[in-house]
């Protein structure tokens, strides 16, 4: 489906970003556009890779004309970029609306206005239940985008989502700071030995992006079941791998910070399609003419449980530990 045509990643120089765009060096693919305010790491990106196939674009998602004009000629769309770290969204959470709340607009009505075929927004776990500003703004982005599925014309663009938990050594996550403080000789701080995570590699998430691609709906939200474990077991797994002697200090929970993760609410649960690796959440396309949303109830929802860090396959320090080794991230390092 990517013969001969352009992809457009938005934060295409983040973790993501950058292995979108390795996977889909290896297709057929015309032109891939990256899309980002950063013009150094752009140059490094240009540098590293040296392939007319990649093409870049300066401009930010909070500016539709800077949008609009990259997206003229685009096929399909993976809007990967946003605000993600917790703490500098609960101190600015204006910022965080900006960017993942009226960028993610400027997103899909450039796509619309352009003909782009499909749209694949990048949302998060955090965006279940939200107690933070990040995630109540990623979970903005997708009601945003499920309203605005629902308004365009029938062979227009596709709009659709992926939500995803932790994904393992991407920029900013805990299992770098791990191995950082690991190499310093320091103690591995951990908030809480009982917390839970999704654990997904890089290469698990551009497979649900694909899968997104390929069978989207308009409006689907697309879900990867995906072990977990708790921070402790994380901890314990890096030190045997790196064979290490370092001590495990708790320093209490972050601000905003969950005890677990929801991939999935129990509300969705109730319409959601298994598909074996993937949940799908079909888009609710009833108008405000219905009584259940003001009336009646769902009792389906009653009798059924989140999909959470909690309650998915609990991974032990050995399954941890080799899972982590999988990981280019862990194997470099092994040999820095």
């Amino acid at each position: 489906m990517f013969d001969n045509k352009t992809l457009m990643i938005t934060g295409g120089t983040g973790s993501f970003g950058n292995t979108v765009l390795k996977r889909f060096l290896k297709t057929n693919v015309r032109e891939i556009r990256i899309f980002s305010r950063d013009e150094k790491k752009q140059e490094d990106m240009r540098i590293a890779l040296s392939n007319d196939k990649v093409k870049f674009y300066i401009g930010d998602v909070r500016e539709f004309d800077s949008i609009h004009q990259a997206t003229i000629g685009v096929d399909y769309i993976f809007h990967a970029a946003a605000l993600k770290q917790v703490p500098s969204c609960e101190f600015y959470p204006m910022e965080a609306i900006k960017t993942n709340v009226i960028g993610t607009e400027n997103v899909l009505n450039a796509a619309i206005a352009n003909g782009v075929h499909r749209v694949v927004v990048l949302s998060t776990d955090k965006a279940v239940y939200p107690i933070n500003a990040m995630g109540i703004s990623k979970a903005m982005a997708e009601k945003l985008l499920v309203a605005k599925s629902r308004t365009v014309r029938e062979g227009g663009t596709v709009l659709c989502a992926t939500r995803y938990g932790n994904v393992m050594a991407s920029r900013g996550s805990v299992i770098p700071l791990f191995v950082e403080q690991i190499k310093k000789g320091g103690a591995l701080t951990v908030t809480d030995p009982n917390m839970t995570r999704f654990l997904m590699s890089l290469e698990d998430s551009v497979d649900l992006v694909l899968h997104a691609f390929e069978h989207a709906k308009q409006g689907d939200i697309f879900i990867q079941k995906a072990p977990a474990s708790t921070v402790e077991d994380l901890a314990k797994a890096l030190l045997a791998i790196f064979k290490a002697q370092n001590s495990i200090k708790v320093i209490g929970t972050r601000h905003g910070e969950k005890l677990y993760e929801s991939l999935v609410s129990r509300e969705e649960m109730a319409k959601a399609e298994d598909m074996g690796r993937y949940y799908r959440i079909p888009a609710d396309n009833r108008d405000l003419n219905y009584n259940k949303y003001f009336v009646e109830g769902e009792q389906k929802v009653s009798q059924l449980d989140d999909y959470t860090s909690h309650n998915t396959h609990r991974l032990g320090t050995p399954e941890v530990q080799e899972l982590l080794l999988k990981l280019d991230y862990i194997r470099e390092n092994l040999h820095a």
